[in-house]
């Protein structure tokens, strides 16, 4: 008979090799496609955009009253969005051509080539193009959205604010919610902290959009928080239809009369005064009504923001933040009178089902997944 080989050493050999080979097919993407718009990854984003908008303009056709672009203290939207994208691009673009074209100085290279390939590699047709879409998206969304807001009191007349006081004091226990804050906070120091908290929303809107869109370093987390932004707009405004309200310190005053003047009370004021005008003039005034309760879209949307980041796995530090700014200005709007209690629970169920939804319509979650190596190590982290 013919010896066998002894196959010992080769086995444990093999044996040795084996998880190296099962981990080597990571199917990681290329760094040059993860910089690329995702097929399709803009259909949900658009399409929130078109019927929000489409909604608008179908309300305003109706009640013969003129869609109105909704003006910020920053400026109007379609001045403050692209200013900021600009801004934004530019911080991304001239550190990176400074540091390229001084580098290329010192290696003896020529320097305006070196600034040629910085412009070719970051402004590229792509990257625009899903700039664009996404600012477009949102504008669109938002101008809708508060178009639709301005018009509840004509479409939705009736107001449930003394069902929902009455459902404050059971969900606190037979307490008014907005008192027992002032008394655990005081209404000092305490009042203007959370005004600025609560004030804050108002840059953080904007500016994190800009970011999203331009510095985010993977497009497909950009466009997943550009959609959920839009999916808030719209399920916060049927939320608004669903259940008119004005708010606490509208419907009972006297407990957040004691109160400091803030940014925030003169804020109230200035929207009461919005109220009137429009329902005393819808037609000749320029202002927009912009009072609602249900359910509190500076809970949803701050709140939307720490999912995604969180699921992002975006910086330690930005995470915390971000979970910090949710809890605060959850307190400040119950502390100021702005929601009601059901009105935040509102808040967290529209930003998780936003957040969810985007993953979906983004393939958010599904080509993480893909790109994930999954070998014995276990999922490599960002």
């Amino acid at each position: 008979m013919r010896e066998v080989p002894s196959t010992s050493g080769t086995s444990s050999q093999l044996g040795r090799a084996a998880p190296r080979r099962a981990a080597a097919p990571a199917r990681v993407v290329p760094r040059a496609v993860r910089r690329t718009p995702l097929p399709g990854s803009w259909a949900l984003m658009v399409g929130v955009a078109l019927l929000t908008g489409g909604l608008a303009v179908v309300a305003s056709l109706v009640l013969g009253i003129r869609l109105r672009d909704p003006d910020g203290f920053l400026g109007p939207s379609y001045v403050r969005l692209p200013a900021l994208v600009v801004g934004f691009l530019l911080a991304d673009l001239l550190p990176r051509l400074a540091l390229r074209v001084r580098a290329a100085g010192r290696a003896g290279g020529r320097r305006p080539a070196a600034a040629r390939a910085v412009l070719r590699e970051r402004l590229t047709a792509g990257r625009l193009t899903h700039v664009l879409v996404g600012l477009i998206s949102f504008y669109v969304t938002y101008v809708g959205y508060r178009n639709l807001k301005s018009y509840l009191p004509f479409l939705r007349d009736e107001l449930h604010d003394g069902d929902l006081l009455r459902l404050d004091e059971l969900m606190a226990f037979g307490a008014d919610p907005g008192q027992l804050a002032h008394e655990l906070l005081g209404t000092t120091v305490a009042a203007h902290v959370l005004s600025a908290v609560y004030l804050f929303f108002l840059f953080f809107v904007p500016f994190s959009l800009a970011m999203a869109l331009v510095w985010v370093r993977d497009p497909r987390d950009g466009y997943w928080y550009v959609t959920a932004l839009g999916l808030n707009w719209a399920l916060g405004t049927a939320s608004y239809y669903l259940l008119p309200s004005l708010g606490p310190v509208y419907a009972d005053p006297g407990v957040y009369a004691d109160l400091p003047e803030t940014g925030v009370s003169d804020l109230q004021a200035s929207l009461m005064t919005s109220r009137v005008l429009v329902l005393a003039d819808p037609f000749g005034t320029n202002r927009i009504h912009g009072i609602a309760a249900f359910a509190s879209l500076h809970v949803s949307i701050v709140l939307t923001a720490a999912l995604v980041a969180q699921f992002s796995r975006v910086s330690r530090v930005v995470r915390w933040a971000l979970w910090v700014f949710v809890a605060l200005t959850a307190v400040a709007t119950v502390y100021f009178g702005w929601h009601y209690l059901v009105d935040v629970v509102g808040g967290v169920a529209i930003a998780g089902l936003s957040v969810w939804l985007a993953a979906l319509g983004t393939r958010g979650w599904r080509e993480r997944a893909c790109s994930t190596p999954t070998g014995p190590a276990g999922p490599a982290r960002g």
